[in-house]
């Protein structure tokens, strides 16, 4: 089965595809040559997954999923959310982002957060949604080199080290990506298709 990643991001496609079972072809947006930035207007993680998956069904016709992920700080009334990928301006810089998250998390105490993924699953025009999170903290400063976004400074919680610094197998097992794609998987197999 082909199925599109609606992503140009090589690290989540990575992550994904050590996830997915290889009966199913991974493709991303620059396999299908796709060099569109697809926007990302809504104002809530499924709107954002949703928007993604329906512009590729509906130029493509191929199945798609897309995903939306968030990290909720408590201390600061869910920020970034939504705007994580753009926290600190539209360029979606990582180091950026993390930059601003640790000046305003500066004086917190509090630094327990969330990572949500949304997962939004094409089939036929029809979309699914799945959903994954974990919890943990935002440590003081970058610590790690594997992963990628808010990875170096996020230490889930059970975990003396961030997610840049766990193996990917165990980010995999444990993070928001891994159990909501390990939902999705579960989904295609019971409804869809043999894998």
């Amino acid at each position: 089965m082909k199925l599109v990643f609606a992503t140009h991001n090589q690290n989540k496609l990575r992550e994904v595809q050590q996830l997915l079972p290889k009966k199913i072809e991974l493709v991303s947006l620059n396999d299908l040559g796709c060099t569109e930035d697809i926007p990302e207007t809504a104002e809530t993680l499924e709107g954002n997954a949703k928007l993604k998956s329906d512009f590729v069904y509906d130029k493509y016709r191929l199945p798609c999923f897309a995903d939306d992920t968030g990290l909720i700080v408590q201390a600061l009334n869910g920020e970034p959310g939504v705007y994580s990928a753009r926290y600190a301006g539209a360029q979606n810089d990582a180091d950026a982002n993390m930059d601003k998250l640790l000046r305003n998390l500066k004086d917190k105490e509090d630094r327990s957060a969330c990572f949500t993924t949304v997962i939004a699953l094409n089939l036929d025009g029809e979309t699914q949604f799945f959903e994954g999170s974990v919890q943990g903290e935002i440590i003081g400063s970058k610590k790690g080199s594997q992963g990628f976004g808010y990875d170096p400074i996020f230490k889930p919680d059970g975990y003396t080290e961030t997610f840049a610094e766990l193996p990917l197998e165990i980010k995999n097992e444990i993070g928001h990506r891994g159990k909501a794609f390990s939902k999705l998987i579960t989904y295609l197999k019971i409804y869809h298709v043999t894998i």
